[in-house]
Protein backbone atom coordinates (compact mmCIF):
# COMPACT_ATOMS: atom_id res chain seq x y z
CA UNK A 1 0.00 0.00 0.00
CA UNK A 2 2.69 2.21 -0.07
CA UNK A 3 2.04 4.57 -3.32
CA UNK A 4 4.16 8.04 -4.40
CA UNK A 5 1.12 11.02 -3.64
CA UNK A 6 0.58 12.83 -6.71
CA UNK A 7 1.29 16.16 -7.27
CA UNK A 8 -0.94 18.82 -5.06
CA UNK A 9 -3.73 20.58 -6.95
CA UNK A 10 -5.06 22.89 -4.86
CA UNK A 11 -5.57 26.43 -5.58
CA UNK A 12 -4.27 29.09 -3.26
CA UNK A 13 -7.83 30.23 -2.57
CA UNK A 14 -8.26 26.82 -1.32
CA UNK A 15 -4.70 27.00 0.56
CA UNK A 16 -5.82 29.49 2.34
CA UNK A 17 -9.35 28.25 3.09
CA UNK A 18 -7.43 25.16 4.33
CA UNK A 19 -4.78 27.12 6.65
CA UNK A 20 -7.81 28.62 8.38
CA UNK A 21 -9.79 25.42 8.97
CA UNK A 22 -6.54 23.98 10.97
CA UNK A 23 -6.31 27.45 12.65
CA UNK A 24 -9.73 27.66 13.72
CA UNK A 25 -9.62 23.56 14.74
CA UNK A 26 -6.40 24.17 16.47
CA UNK A 27 -7.47 26.74 18.53
CA UNK A 28 -10.79 24.49 19.38
CA UNK A 29 -8.98 21.94 20.47
CA UNK A 30 -6.83 24.32 23.06
CA UNK A 31 -9.86 25.49 24.31
CA UNK A 32 -11.04 22.31 24.67
CA UNK A 33 -8.09 20.69 26.18
CA UNK A 34 -5.48 23.53 26.96
CA UNK A 35 -2.90 20.41 28.17
CA UNK A 36 -2.84 19.45 24.48
CA UNK A 37 -0.99 22.84 23.36
CA UNK A 38 1.45 22.41 26.83
CA UNK A 39 -1.14 25.45 28.61
CA UNK A 40 -0.59 26.03 32.27
CA UNK A 41 -2.53 23.83 34.68
CA UNK A 42 -5.46 26.32 35.69
CA UNK A 43 -4.75 27.66 39.18
CA UNK A 44 -7.65 27.04 41.53
CA UNK A 45 -6.99 29.91 43.81
CA UNK A 46 -5.77 27.73 46.88
CA UNK A 47 -3.10 28.03 49.05
CA UNK A 48 -0.23 26.56 47.54
CA UNK A 49 2.02 23.81 49.70
CA UNK A 50 5.21 23.47 50.20
CA UNK A 51 7.89 21.24 49.78
CA UNK A 52 9.26 19.97 52.84
CA UNK A 53 6.47 19.00 55.19
CA UNK A 54 3.33 16.23 54.99
CA UNK A 55 -0.17 17.29 55.70
CA UNK A 56 -1.08 15.84 59.30
CA UNK A 57 -4.98 14.73 59.41
CA UNK A 58 -7.09 17.05 61.17
CA UNK A 59 -9.60 14.63 62.87
CA UNK A 60 -12.51 17.09 61.08
CA UNK A 61 -14.94 16.39 58.44
CA UNK A 62 -16.29 19.07 55.77
CA UNK A 63 -19.50 17.90 54.29
CA UNK A 64 -21.00 19.09 51.21
CA UNK A 65 -24.43 18.87 48.86
CA UNK A 66 -23.47 19.04 45.25
CA UNK A 67 -25.89 19.08 42.39
CA UNK A 68 -25.45 17.66 39.09
CA UNK A 69 -27.74 20.12 36.68
CA UNK A 70 -29.51 19.94 33.13
CA UNK A 71 -27.13 22.43 31.32
CA UNK A 72 -24.54 20.20 32.03
CA UNK A 73 -22.78 22.02 35.38
CA UNK A 74 -22.14 21.17 38.92
CA UNK A 75 -23.49 23.83 42.13
CA UNK A 76 -21.55 24.33 43.70
CA UNK A 77 -18.86 24.34 41.05
CA UNK A 78 -16.61 25.31 43.77
CA UNK A 79 -15.90 24.44 47.47
CA UNK A 80 -13.54 25.14 50.19
CA UNK A 81 -11.89 22.77 52.48
CA UNK A 82 -9.26 23.15 54.91
CA UNK A 83 -5.90 21.30 54.57
CA UNK A 84 -6.46 18.37 56.00
CA UNK A 85 -9.88 17.76 56.46
CA UNK A 86 -11.47 14.84 55.34
CA UNK A 87 -14.17 15.85 52.22
CA UNK A 88 -17.64 14.32 52.04
CA UNK A 89 -19.67 14.74 49.33
CA UNK A 90 -23.43 14.30 48.50
CA UNK A 91 -24.26 14.27 45.11
CA UNK A 92 -27.70 14.75 43.79
CA UNK A 93 -28.96 14.43 40.03
CA UNK A 94 -31.33 16.41 39.51
CA UNK A 95 -31.01 15.96 35.26
CA UNK A 96 -33.96 14.61 34.78
CA UNK A 97 -32.83 12.91 31.04
CA UNK A 98 -28.74 12.25 32.05
CA UNK A 99 -26.66 9.72 34.60
CA UNK A 100 -23.84 11.56 36.01
CA UNK A 101 -21.44 10.81 38.68
CA UNK A 102 -18.42 12.92 40.33
CA UNK A 103 -15.22 11.26 40.30
CA UNK A 104 -12.59 13.44 42.55
CA UNK A 105 -9.14 12.14 42.52
CA UNK A 106 -8.97 7.99 42.95
CA UNK A 107 -12.81 8.78 44.55
CA UNK A 108 -15.76 7.90 42.54
CA UNK A 109 -19.46 7.57 42.96
CA UNK A 110 -20.80 5.61 40.05
CA UNK A 111 -23.19 6.67 38.07
CA UNK A 112 -26.21 8.08 39.68
CA UNK A 113 -29.72 8.18 37.79
CA UNK A 114 -31.82 11.53 37.82
CA UNK A 115 -33.32 11.76 40.83
CA UNK A 116 -31.01 9.99 42.79
CA UNK A 117 -27.99 10.87 45.35
CA UNK A 118 -24.91 9.23 46.42
CA UNK A 119 -22.78 10.06 48.73
CA UNK A 120 -18.25 10.15 48.47
CA UNK A 121 -16.08 9.98 50.85
CA UNK A 122 -13.15 11.83 49.34
CA UNK A 123 -10.75 11.22 51.59
CA UNK A 124 -8.54 13.43 53.20
CA UNK A 125 -7.68 16.41 51.13
CA UNK A 126 -4.05 17.79 50.91
CA UNK A 127 -4.71 19.95 48.24
CA UNK A 128 -6.24 21.48 45.66
CA UNK A 129 -7.64 19.16 43.00
CA UNK A 130 -10.39 19.34 40.31
CA UNK A 131 -13.36 16.98 40.58
CA UNK A 132 -15.58 16.39 37.37
CA UNK A 133 -18.00 14.02 35.73
CA UNK A 134 -16.29 11.48 34.15
CA UNK A 135 -19.10 10.46 31.34
CA UNK A 136 -17.27 10.78 28.63
CA UNK A 137 -17.74 14.38 26.85
CA UNK A 138 -19.65 16.06 30.36
CA UNK A 139 -16.37 17.25 31.47
CA UNK A 140 -15.04 19.33 28.41
CA UNK A 141 -18.80 20.66 28.62
CA UNK A 142 -18.26 22.38 31.76
CA UNK A 143 -18.95 19.63 34.57
CA UNK A 144 -16.15 20.39 36.98
CA UNK A 145 -16.23 21.27 40.61
CA UNK A 146 -13.18 23.11 42.04
CA UNK A 147 -11.76 21.87 45.11
CA UNK A 148 -9.72 24.20 46.96
CA UNK A 149 -7.58 24.16 50.23
CA UNK A 150 -7.48 26.56 52.77
CA UNK A 151 -5.81 27.55 56.06
CA UNK A 152 -3.26 24.86 55.35
CA UNK A 153 -1.72 23.20 58.53
CA UNK A 154 2.18 23.98 58.92
CA UNK A 155 4.76 21.64 57.13
CA UNK A 156 2.30 20.67 53.83
CA UNK A 157 3.56 19.45 50.45
CA UNK A 158 2.70 18.03 47.11
CA UNK A 159 1.17 14.77 46.16
CA UNK A 160 -1.11 14.02 49.08
CA UNK A 161 -3.78 11.14 48.81
CA UNK A 162 -6.36 13.41 47.39
CA UNK A 163 -4.49 14.06 44.21
CA UNK A 164 -4.12 10.68 43.44
CA UNK A 165 -5.31 9.92 39.56
CA UNK A 166 -9.10 8.84 38.60
CA UNK A 167 -7.11 6.26 35.84
CA UNK A 168 -4.09 5.61 34.14
CA UNK A 169 -4.88 6.80 30.68
CA UNK A 170 -2.43 6.19 27.87
CA UNK A 171 -2.58 9.59 26.25
CA UNK A 172 -0.59 9.45 22.93
CA UNK A 173 1.03 6.30 23.27
CA UNK A 174 0.04 3.41 20.65
CA UNK A 175 -2.14 0.97 22.25
CA UNK A 176 -1.82 -2.52 20.61
CA UNK A 177 -4.16 -4.87 19.52
CA UNK A 178 -4.17 -7.69 21.64
CA UNK A 179 -4.30 -11.53 20.70
CA UNK A 180 -6.53 -13.51 18.62
CA UNK A 181 -9.15 -13.01 16.08
CA UNK A 182 -12.21 -10.75 16.09
CA UNK A 183 -14.84 -12.89 18.23
CA UNK A 184 -18.00 -11.45 16.40
CA UNK A 185 -17.44 -9.65 13.15
CA UNK A 186 -20.53 -7.80 11.99
CA UNK A 187 -21.85 -8.68 8.45
CA UNK A 188 -21.64 -6.09 6.06
CA UNK A 189 -24.26 -7.54 3.06
CA UNK A 190 -26.74 -5.87 2.58
CA UNK A 191 -29.74 -8.15 1.12
CA UNK A 192 -31.96 -7.29 -1.95
CA UNK A 193 -35.20 -5.39 -1.30
CA UNK A 194 -37.76 -8.17 -1.02
CA UNK A 195 -40.51 -6.44 -3.23
CA UNK A 196 -40.13 -4.15 -6.33
CA UNK A 197 -43.74 -3.20 -4.99
CA UNK A 198 -44.28 0.00 -2.84
CA UNK A 199 -44.60 2.46 -1.13
CA UNK A 200 -43.85 0.20 1.89
CA UNK A 201 -43.55 0.90 5.62
CA UNK A 202 -41.01 -0.25 7.91
CA UNK A 203 -41.01 -0.99 11.61
CA UNK A 204 -37.86 -0.67 13.66
CA UNK A 205 -37.20 -0.39 16.70
CA UNK A 206 -33.06 1.07 18.31
CA UNK A 207 -32.61 -0.07 21.91
CA UNK A 208 -29.78 2.14 22.99
CA UNK A 209 -27.40 0.37 25.10
CA UNK A 210 -23.90 0.77 26.61
CA UNK A 211 -21.87 -2.38 26.14
CA UNK A 212 -18.43 -3.98 25.88
CA UNK A 213 -17.32 -4.31 22.50
CA UNK A 214 -14.45 -5.65 20.78
CA UNK A 215 -13.21 -2.71 18.40
CA UNK A 216 -10.04 -4.35 17.27
CA UNK A 217 -9.03 -7.70 17.79
CA UNK A 218 -8.69 -8.36 21.33
CA UNK A 219 -9.00 -4.60 22.23
CA UNK A 220 -12.58 -3.29 23.93
CA UNK A 221 -14.12 -0.37 24.38
CA UNK A 222 -17.53 0.60 26.22
CA UNK A 223 -19.47 1.23 23.42
CA UNK A 224 -23.05 3.56 23.56
CA UNK A 225 -25.00 1.71 20.73
CA UNK A 226 -28.20 0.73 18.48
CA UNK A 227 -29.39 -2.60 18.97
CA UNK A 228 -25.93 -3.90 20.91
CA UNK A 229 -22.99 -3.32 17.91
CA UNK A 230 -20.35 -1.22 16.83
CA UNK A 231 -22.86 0.12 14.21
CA UNK A 232 -26.26 0.89 13.98
CA UNK A 233 -28.43 -1.30 12.08
CA UNK A 234 -28.38 -0.52 8.17
CA UNK A 235 -32.20 0.74 7.55
CA UNK A 236 -33.10 -0.23 3.75
CA UNK A 237 -36.17 1.23 1.24
CA UNK A 238 -36.91 3.12 -1.04
CA UNK A 239 -37.88 6.80 -1.94
CA UNK A 240 -41.89 7.06 -0.34
CA UNK A 241 -41.64 3.98 2.05
CA UNK A 242 -41.99 5.34 5.36
CA UNK A 243 -39.95 4.43 8.66
CA UNK A 244 -41.51 4.33 11.85
CA UNK A 245 -38.80 4.14 14.33
CA UNK A 246 -39.45 2.94 18.11
CA UNK A 247 -36.32 4.83 20.23
CA UNK A 248 -35.64 2.94 23.55
CA UNK A 249 -33.49 3.99 25.93
CA UNK A 250 -31.79 1.34 27.93
CA UNK A 251 -28.85 3.18 28.56
CA UNK A 252 -27.74 5.29 32.11
CA UNK A 253 -27.51 8.69 30.15
CA UNK A 254 -29.77 10.60 28.14
CA UNK A 255 -29.80 10.00 24.29
CA UNK A 256 -31.65 10.91 21.06
CA UNK A 257 -31.62 9.81 17.36
CA UNK A 258 -31.73 11.71 14.42
CA UNK A 259 -32.14 10.68 10.63
CA UNK A 260 -30.68 12.85 7.93
CA UNK A 261 -33.04 10.64 5.40
CA UNK A 262 -36.22 12.46 6.66
CA UNK A 263 -36.60 15.99 6.67
CA UNK A 264 -39.00 17.53 9.87
CA UNK A 265 -38.35 19.56 12.55
CA UNK A 266 -36.34 18.57 14.92
CA UNK A 267 -37.80 20.05 18.05
CA UNK A 268 -39.67 16.53 19.20
CA UNK A 269 -38.36 13.70 17.55
CA UNK A 270 -35.13 14.46 17.87
CA UNK A 271 -35.48 15.25 21.69
CA UNK A 272 -33.31 13.71 23.85
CA UNK A 273 -34.48 10.99 26.37
CA UNK A 274 -33.80 9.79 30.03
CA UNK A 275 -33.00 6.75 30.93
CA UNK A 276 -35.97 4.52 30.59
CA UNK A 277 -38.24 6.32 28.19
CA UNK A 278 -38.94 5.88 24.41
CA UNK A 279 -40.13 7.98 21.34
CA UNK A 280 -41.54 7.31 18.08
CA UNK A 281 -39.52 9.00 15.32
CA UNK A 282 -41.64 8.70 11.60
CA UNK A 283 -40.23 9.78 8.10
CA UNK A 284 -40.56 9.25 5.24
CA UNK A 285 -37.97 8.90 2.36
CA UNK A 286 -38.44 11.58 -0.31
CA UNK A 287 -34.75 11.42 -1.65
CA UNK A 288 -32.33 8.90 -2.54
CA UNK A 289 -28.80 7.91 -0.98
CA UNK A 290 -26.81 6.34 2.04
CA UNK A 291 -28.08 8.43 4.78
CA UNK A 292 -26.99 8.98 8.10
CA UNK A 293 -28.28 8.74 11.42
CA UNK A 294 -26.54 9.34 14.78
CA UNK A 295 -27.98 10.59 18.18
CA UNK A 296 -27.76 13.93 18.58
CA UNK A 297 -27.69 14.80 22.05
CA UNK A 298 -25.01 16.77 23.43
CA UNK A 299 -21.68 16.39 22.91
CA UNK A 300 -23.02 14.84 19.56
CA UNK A 301 -19.06 14.33 18.13
CA UNK A 302 -18.88 11.65 21.58
CA UNK A 303 -22.10 9.71 21.12
CA UNK A 304 -21.42 9.33 17.43
CA UNK A 305 -17.59 8.21 18.32
CA UNK A 306 -18.94 6.10 21.04
CA UNK A 307 -20.84 4.18 18.03
CA UNK A 308 -24.69 6.01 17.95
CA UNK A 309 -24.62 5.88 14.29
CA UNK A 310 -25.70 3.82 10.85
CA UNK A 311 -26.68 3.93 7.53
CA UNK A 312 -30.42 3.88 5.72
CA UNK A 313 -30.13 3.23 2.00
CA UNK A 314 -32.56 4.67 0.11
CA UNK A 315 -32.19 3.57 -3.97
CA UNK A 316 -32.60 5.56 -6.43
CA UNK A 317 -35.32 5.05 -8.90
CA UNK A 318 -34.29 2.66 -11.38
CA UNK A 319 -31.37 1.04 -9.44
CA UNK A 320 -30.45 -2.01 -11.42
CA UNK A 321 -29.94 -5.08 -9.46
CA UNK A 322 -26.14 -6.34 -8.48
CA UNK A 323 -24.56 -9.87 -7.83
CA UNK A 324 -23.58 -8.87 -4.76
CA UNK A 325 -23.59 -5.65 -2.37
CA UNK A 326 -21.81 -4.46 0.78
CA UNK A 327 -22.08 -1.77 3.22
CA UNK A 328 -19.54 0.06 5.13
CA UNK A 329 -19.78 2.61 7.49
CA UNK A 330 -16.24 4.60 8.45
CA UNK A 331 -16.26 5.73 12.01
CA UNK A 332 -13.52 6.69 14.93
CA UNK A 333 -12.37 5.14 18.03
CA UNK A 334 -11.32 7.31 20.63
CA UNK A 335 -9.71 4.75 23.65
CA UNK A 336 -9.46 5.65 27.20
CA UNK A 337 -7.72 3.02 28.05
CA UNK A 338 -5.54 -0.98 26.96
CA UNK A 339 -8.32 -2.95 27.36
CA UNK A 340 -8.07 -6.71 26.17
CA UNK A 341 -11.11 -7.46 27.78
CA UNK A 342 -14.64 -7.02 28.28
CA UNK A 343 -14.50 -6.70 31.77
CA UNK A 344 -11.57 -3.97 31.52
CA UNK A 345 -13.35 -2.22 29.13
CA UNK A 346 -13.71 2.09 29.61
CA UNK A 347 -15.92 4.32 27.57
CA UNK A 348 -13.93 6.78 25.46
CA UNK A 349 -11.63 9.52 25.86
CA UNK A 350 -14.24 12.82 24.95
CA UNK A 351 -9.93 14.97 24.93
CA UNK A 352 -8.76 12.90 21.96
CA UNK A 353 -12.03 13.87 20.15
CA UNK A 354 -11.50 16.88 20.71
CA UNK A 355 -8.05 17.11 19.59
CA UNK A 356 -9.01 15.03 16.49
CA UNK A 357 -6.09 12.31 17.72
CA UNK A 358 -8.43 8.74 17.20
CA UNK A 359 -6.82 5.32 17.96
CA UNK A 360 -8.14 3.76 15.63
CA UNK A 361 -10.32 4.00 12.27
CA UNK A 362 -12.84 1.67 11.62
CA UNK A 363 -15.67 0.08 9.03
CA UNK A 364 -18.57 -1.14 11.10
CA UNK A 365 -17.21 -0.30 14.10
CA UNK A 366 -14.16 -2.68 14.25
CA UNK A 367 -10.44 -2.24 13.28
CA UNK A 368 -9.33 -4.81 10.10
CA UNK A 369 -12.42 -6.99 10.72
CA UNK A 370 -12.32 -7.33 6.91
CA UNK A 371 -9.61 -8.59 7.00
CA UNK A 372 -10.60 -11.69 8.59
CA UNK A 373 -13.92 -11.55 7.40
CA UNK A 374 -13.32 -10.83 3.79
CA UNK A 375 -16.01 -9.92 0.70
CA UNK A 376 -16.20 -12.88 -0.69
CA UNK A 377 -16.79 -12.53 -4.78
CA UNK A 378 -16.53 -14.39 -7.94
CA UNK A 379 -14.69 -12.85 -10.94
CA UNK A 380 -17.11 -11.07 -13.51
CA UNK A 381 -19.95 -10.53 -10.54
CA UNK A 382 -21.23 -7.00 -10.67
CA UNK A 383 -20.34 -5.66 -6.94
CA UNK A 384 -21.53 -2.51 -5.36
CA UNK A 385 -20.27 -0.83 -2.17
CA UNK A 386 -22.39 1.84 -0.20
CA UNK A 387 -20.14 3.64 1.80
CA UNK A 388 -20.78 6.48 4.37
CA UNK A 389 -18.56 8.52 6.79
CA UNK A 390 -19.82 9.22 9.72
CA UNK A 391 -17.13 10.66 11.56
CA UNK A 392 -17.11 12.77 13.22
CA UNK A 393 -13.75 13.69 12.16
CA UNK A 394 -11.87 11.89 9.33
CA UNK A 395 -12.63 11.82 6.18
CA UNK A 396 -12.79 8.76 3.40
CA UNK A 397 -11.08 8.15 -0.12
CA UNK A 398 -12.59 4.54 -0.50
CA UNK A 399 -10.47 2.80 -2.76
CA UNK A 400 -10.07 -0.90 -3.81
CA UNK A 401 -6.50 -1.70 -4.51
CA UNK A 402 -6.54 -3.33 -7.88
CA UNK A 403 -9.99 -2.20 -8.56
CA UNK A 404 -11.59 0.78 -11.18
CA UNK A 405 -14.86 1.60 -10.38
CA UNK A 406 -17.13 1.71 -13.60
CA UNK A 407 -19.99 3.38 -11.56
CA UNK A 408 -20.19 6.26 -9.06
CA UNK A 409 -22.79 7.53 -7.47
CA UNK A 410 -22.45 9.88 -4.45
CA UNK A 411 -24.95 12.61 -2.45
CA UNK A 412 -27.66 12.82 -5.18
CA UNK A 413 -25.81 11.90 -8.61
CA UNK A 414 -24.08 9.53 -10.83
CA UNK A 415 -20.68 11.19 -11.86
CA UNK A 416 -20.28 7.70 -13.80
CA UNK A 417 -22.55 4.92 -14.79
CA UNK A 418 -21.05 2.14 -16.38
CA UNK A 419 -18.57 4.43 -17.73
CA UNK A 420 -20.84 6.44 -19.03
CA UNK A 421 -20.71 10.41 -17.96
CA UNK A 422 -23.14 13.07 -18.88
CA UNK A 423 -20.71 14.88 -20.90
CA UNK A 424 -21.40 11.69 -23.45
CA UNK A 425 -17.97 9.46 -23.00
CA UNK A 426 -18.65 6.04 -22.34
CA UNK A 427 -15.04 4.74 -21.50
CA UNK A 428 -14.85 6.89 -17.91
CA UNK A 429 -13.83 5.00 -14.59
CA UNK A 430 -13.00 6.61 -10.99
CA UNK A 431 -10.35 5.38 -8.68
CA UNK A 432 -11.58 7.38 -4.87
CA UNK A 433 -14.72 7.76 -3.53
CA UNK A 434 -13.92 10.52 -1.93
CA UNK A 435 -16.29 11.48 1.31
CA UNK A 436 -16.32 13.85 4.37
CA UNK A 437 -18.08 13.23 7.63
CA UNK A 438 -21.43 12.76 6.60
CA UNK A 439 -21.12 12.28 3.14
CA UNK A 440 -22.12 9.30 1.58
CA UNK A 441 -22.70 7.52 -2.25
CA UNK A 442 -22.10 4.18 -3.83
CA UNK A 443 -19.32 2.20 -6.05
CA UNK A 444 -19.86 -0.87 -8.29
CA UNK A 445 -17.13 -2.78 -10.22
CA UNK A 446 -15.88 -6.33 -11.70
CA UNK A 447 -13.29 -8.45 -10.52
CA UNK A 448 -11.67 -9.74 -13.90
CA UNK A 449 -9.38 -11.84 -12.30
CA UNK A 450 -9.12 -13.81 -9.12
CA UNK A 451 -6.91 -12.74 -6.13
CA UNK A 452 -6.85 -10.34 -2.56
CA UNK A 453 -7.76 -7.07 -3.11
CA UNK A 454 -6.94 -4.53 -0.29
CA UNK A 455 -10.43 -2.31 0.33
CA UNK A 456 -8.47 1.16 1.89
CA UNK A 457 -9.11 4.76 2.95
CA UNK A 458 -6.31 5.94 0.56
CA UNK A 459 -6.29 8.76 3.60
CA UNK A 460 -3.44 5.59 4.06
CA UNK A 461 -2.26 6.72 7.80
CA UNK A 462 -6.37 6.01 8.50
CA UNK A 463 -6.36 2.58 6.48
CA UNK A 464 -3.12 1.41 8.60
CA UNK A 465 -5.20 2.62 12.03
CA UNK A 466 -8.08 -0.09 10.92
CA UNK A 467 -9.95 1.64 7.79
CA UNK A 468 -9.22 -1.76 5.93
CA UNK A 469 -10.79 -4.92 4.53
CA UNK A 470 -9.56 -7.37 1.54
CA UNK A 471 -12.24 -8.22 -1.30
CA UNK A 472 -11.51 -12.53 -2.15
CA UNK A 473 -12.34 -12.93 -5.62
CA UNK A 474 -12.38 -16.55 -6.45
CA UNK A 475 -12.61 -17.88 -10.27
CA UNK A 476 -15.11 -20.99 -10.39
CA UNK A 477 -13.53 -22.01 -13.86
CA UNK A 478 -10.33 -22.82 -12.45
Amino acid sequence: MNEVKPPSIWSGISIVAALCAILLAVTIGVIWNPSAANLPARDLGGVQPSQTGVVEPTGETTEVMIVANHDMSFTPNRIEVPAGNRLVVTLENRDALNGHDLVIGEYETGRVQPGETAVLDAGVITESIQGYCSVAGHKQMGMTIDIVVIEPAAGTSDGGPGSAPHAEHTGNVAIPDGDGEINEPISAELPALETDEGPVTHEVTLTVTEVPLEVAPGLYQTRWTFNGNGVGPTLHGRVGDTFNVTLINDGTIGHSIDFHAGALAPDEPMRTIAPGEKLVYTFTATRAGIWMYHCSTAPMSTHIAAGMHGAVVIEPEGLEPVDKQFVLVQSEVYLASAAHSAAEAEELDADKIAAGTPDRVVFNGIANQYDQEMFEVVTDERVRFWVLDAGPNVPLSFHIVGGQFDTLWTEGAYHIKQGASAWGSDDGGAQVLSLLPAEGGFVELTFPEAGHYSVVNHIMSEAERGAHGIVKVTDPTK
